[in-house]
């Protein structure tokens, strides 16, 4: 099939990855968009892993008030340069992950600032419960194991299904945004206040 420019241009658009890269994953996708973006994406990841140990030493802190005003968001997301930190794709991530924090309401930013405490408390119940159906001995540990993970996707923003499409997370969400934006992105905090709960 021939790759038309037109197609590359569409692909560019929804990508906002270089021409030569989009008109290559085409031709690997033999002129499908759906398949080219996914290699784009699979690059993408690839290329966010070398970014990633790049220091952030600019970024937003950006503020969410939920419809109603009963629910805040204030979030700090680092990039590279101040060029990135001003650009309308670096504010529109994250607008959408101040969003996403008012509505799915994590409690950390990722797995590592787990406490030990908690880790403890939510193996106890996992196995528990595991042990109280009657589960046997050598299964009990890979219902933990499943219980855990499941216990990182409700509550690390990094894990959680993204609120405008669960089909990925918040961190392919930030993968992408590093493979379009071409900067490392982190973030670093958040703090979520509801009218009338906490001190």
């Amino acid at each position: 099939m021939e790759i038309t420019a037109a197609l590359v241009k569409e692909l560019r658009e929804k990508t906002g990855v270089g021409m030569m890269k989009c008109k290559s994953a085409l031709q690997d996708a033999g002129g499908d968009i759906a398949a080219a973006e996914k290699i784009l994406r699979k690059m993408g990841e690839a290329s966010a892993e070398k970014k990633a140990g790049r220091a952030t030493g600019e970024g937003q802190v950006v503020s969410y008030i939920h419809t109603g005003g009963k629910i805040g968001v204030l979030i700090e997301v680092n990039c590279e340069t101040d060029f990135a930190a001003k650009g309308e794709d670096f504010t529109e991530l994250t607008r959408n992950i101040a969003m996403h924090v008012a509505a799915a309401s994590p409690r950390f930013v990722r797995r590592e600032e787990v406490g030990e405490a908690d880790l403890e408390d939510e193996r106890e119940i996992a196995r528990d419960q595991a042990l109280k159906a009657g589960k046997p001995e050598n299964i009990v540990e890979k219902i933990v194991a499943g219980k855990m993970e499941k216990y990182y996707s409700e509550h690390c923003l990094l894990e959680q299904p993204y609120v405008k499409d669960p089909d990925r997370t918040v961190n392919q969400l930030l993968t992408d945004a590093v493979s379009k934006i071409g900067e490392n992105i982190q973030i670093r905090r958040f703090a979520r206040f509801v009218l009338g709960e906490g001190s």
